[in-house]
């Protein structure tokens, strides 16, 4: 009997209830788990979970039942919207504390009961406005600025129906501007637009708060709501008393006078303005009390907020334009709050916040404790290879002293260039291919170090452990290496080395982050390192934001007609005259690019003015985010993956690069097109070549000139190694290349 009973109890486990995918997905991130993370502990590949929370494939047992027993804990901890019971005061719950932006003081953290209309999880963000013609502005006023404001505010929510949460019913953010007839008004996305009473910035910032319902939900349970972003125009800055421009002294200090009647206004409000003070990107705030954020983030783009090397012409946008780009940025990325490369690194927070609510304790209270998985709360030394020139950890170095590669870790982007051989030479053109987003594509799957590192002596070498790493690597002989299984020969002089930036073979033993190490071992050659500093605490910490910025790119390059999985002849067909299509959206597309190279470039922020000399620390080194080993582990694995793709193309047709820079490679060849480079066979790429396409990691045309082109600027310059990568796009030539 008891058979049988086993045979239904294995029965029932087998139909054991699941929610659907989507909640699966929803719990998931409530709960700030990654999908690497679930997929360990119930020991599946990370695609099986993945296939589960996309509804394409049901779980099994015996994993079934551990799955759904995760799903049922978590659903326990983070009910669906209908299920949240307003909690009582005395079994109020903290929410998890997160750190105020890097240049706010520090609030103490008061575990505080979330307001009743929160819940956890991670909610969708809001519908990116469409990216056709710009609806007409619905005009929501109010007669008076007192007794109508909450119609306003009424009257603006039900135009925006689709929103996911009634707080933030009107959207991320809005452009406020003055019109002809004297009145404020503030262009929300989606067409929106609201009259604004507020007759001064302290009255601005408080009916943004109380009434405006802009912000953005959080990005990850354990996170915040981004705070509600008010962009000024420079008729807005006339009617609130600022300047349209700031002077050369403040542009220097970038902020206004602390003096200015503006400051004055907001500190008589009981408002705070965080270390940078009112400038392009001001954050005004009060100290949360209760839980509870009060603060507004504002842009000026003629201070020169929206930087044009990112965000091109969209200073010069009108209102409604300009609320449309910045929506759709936000609505697929984050809501801005500062310079792509500010909001890059706020994005990796965003997505893993140091700190989560625990489980309830004997009162049944829970605390803020470290949220597995993220940076933490506190930052970590790096290590002494791993410090830039004038950290504290080199303050007892000799005064002009100099770092050789024995010394210091030096994972950069390429810059390599050589003459061309007389065979290329008898060719027509020169074709450079790109990569699309190859540092987030590098930043994809990557392992990397979450906390301080441990010294080691005489280590072996372990290609999954994150950490720096010296080791002599001049053995390596690219000659004769291994691509895939096999070994090739080649022309090792044609190629740059694959552990130097500018390509030159190294000479003896130097630090190289993990990446580095392994690829040398994957071309067939032994390491021996000699010390190592590893971090034994690591994680996959960049992949939510690879994904977050991956699918930003990839929605907004598909409005503007370039789909992924695209014909090879189609994409490039796609992407000829792609921004023209759409120069708002393309804008988009420029932004989304420099938040990935910005965000990573931070994670190793050098001094910035701030009095600093040598040997001090400076601001950024009090931040958890400032890592430079996770920066150079990125960029040493994008360097390594071009390599790789290099080393299969010549394997297999006998081409050479004539030049590669960061991310761009330049082959010699007989046509104009990639397709005349990339060897395609039945519309299908080499294996672990290069590929066209849209996709991270994948490359597009990047252009095309003449040999004659490339030999006559070379020897105008009198430059025989003149790196033609720089150059490629559109052949303008401005002065010698000198490497910087």
């Amino acid at each position: 009997m008891s058979e049988l009973f086993d045979a239904i109890d294995a029965l029932v486990a087998s139909r054991a209830p699941l929610p659907p995918p989507d909640e699966r997905r929803r719990l998931r991130k409530a709960h700030g788990l990654t999908v690497e993370e679930v997929a360990t502990a119930l020991k599946v590949r990370r695609a099986t979970v993945s296939g589960w929370e996309a509804g394409k494939t049901e779980p099994r047992p015996p994993e079934r039942d551990a799955y759904a027993r995760l799903l049922q804990q978590l659903a326990e901890l983070y009910p669906p919207p209908a299920a949240v019971a307003v909690p009582t005061e005395d079994a109020a719950a903290p929410a998890a504390t997160t750190p105020p932006h890097p240049n706010e003081p520090a609030t103490p953290a008061t575990p505080a009961t979330p307001p009743p209309t929160h819940v956890p999880g991670t909610p969708a963000p809001a519908p990116a406005p469409a990216p056709g013609p710009i609806p007409k502005p619905a005009r929501t006023s109010a007669p008076s600025p007192v007794s109508a404001r909450p119609a306003a505010s009424k009257a603006a929510s039900a135009g925006t129906p689709d929103a996911p949460e009634s707080r933030f019913a009107n959207g991320p953010l809005a452009v406020v501007d003055v019109d002809a007839e004297g009145h404020v008004l503030a262009y929300c996305t989606g067409g929106l637009m609201l009259e604004v009473p507020a007759k001064s910035i302290p009255a601005l910032v408080e009916w943004t708060l109380r009434e405006a319902k802009l912000g953005q939900p959080r990005l990850s349970g354990p996170g915040r709501d981004a705070d509600p972003l008010l962009v000024l125009t420079g008729a807005a800055l006339e009617r609130y008393g600022l300047p349209a421009a700031l002077s050369d002294g403040e542009r220097l200090a970038g902020r206004i006078a602390e003096g200015h009647k503006v400051v004055k206004q907001l500190t008589r409000a009981g408002w705070k303005l965080t270390k940078r003070g009112f400038g392009p990107w001001a954050r005004i705030y009060r100290p949360a009390q209760g839980g509870e954020r009060s603060c507004v983030q504002l842009c000026i783009p003629s201070w020169n907020a929206l930087d044009p090397r990112h965000w091109g012409a969209a200073a010069d946008l009108p209102p409604a334009e300009l609320a449309r780009v910045l929506g759709v940025y936000a609505s697929r990325v984050m809501t801005p709050c500062g310079s792509t490369a500010v909001t890059g690194l706020e994005l990796m927070t965003a997505l893993h916040p140091p700190t989560r609510a625990s489980q309830p304790d004997a009162d049944g209270r829970r605390h803020s404790e470290h949220n597995p998985g993220s940076l933490g709360s506190d930052p970590v030394d790096c290590a002494p290879c791993e410090a830039p020139d004038g950290h504290p950890l080199l303050k007892d170095l000799p005064r002009f002293h100099v770092r050789g590669p024995g010394e210091k870790l030096f994972e950069e982007a390429y810059d390599w260039a050589r003459p061309m051989t007389d065979a290329e030479c008898t060719l027509r053109h020169l074709v450079g291919i790109d990569v699309n987003l190859a540092f987030a594509a590098g930043a994809n799957g990557l392992n990397v170090g979450l906390g301080a590192p441990t010294h080691v002596k005489s280590p072996v070498f372990d290609p999954k452990l994150p950490g720096s790493w010296l080791v002599d690597l001049s053995h390596v002989d690219l000659s004769r290496v291994k691509a895939g299984k096999e070994w090739v020969e080649l022309d090792g002089d044609l190629l740059p080395s694959p552990f130097t930036p500018k390509g030159e073979r190294p000479t003896g033993p130097a630090w190289y982050a993990t990446p580095t190490v392994a690829y040398a071992q994957e071309l067939g050659y032994e390491v021996r390192p000699l010390e190592a500093y590893v971090r034994h605490d690591n994680g996959r910490y960049l992949d939510g934001w690879y994904q977050r910025l991956r699918d930003a790119y990839l929605a907004t390059m598909a409005d503007l007609g370039v789909h992924a999985d695209m014909a090879p002849a189609d994409f490039l067909a796609a992407m000829d005259g792609w921004a023209e299509r759409d120069p708002e959206l393309a804008i988009v597309v420029s932004a989304v690019k420099a938040t990935v190279k910005g965000g990573l470039g931070k994670l190793r922020e050098r001094p910035r003015g701030e009095g600093w000399r040598p040997g001090e620390p400076w601001r950024a080194l009090s931040r958890p985010t400032w890592r430079p080993d996770i920066r150079a582990a990125v960029i040493s694995r994008t360097r390594i993956n071009l390599h790789r793709k290099m080393v299969r193309h010549a394997a297999f047709t006998g081409q050479y690069p004539v030049a590669v820079l960061s991310d761009c490679v330049v082959y010699a060849a007989d046509g104009t097109s990639p397709l005349d480079v990339l060897p395609y066979r039945d519309g299908k790429p080499l294996p672990g070549g290069f590929k066209l396409g849209v996709n991270p990691g994948l490359v597009k045309h990047e252009g095309t000139q003449s040999v004659l082109w490339g030999e006559e600027v070379r020897e105008r310059f009198d430059a025989p190694e003149l790196n033609l990568a720089r150059y490629i796009k559109d052949g303008t030539v401005t002065n010698v290349d000198d490497g910087e």
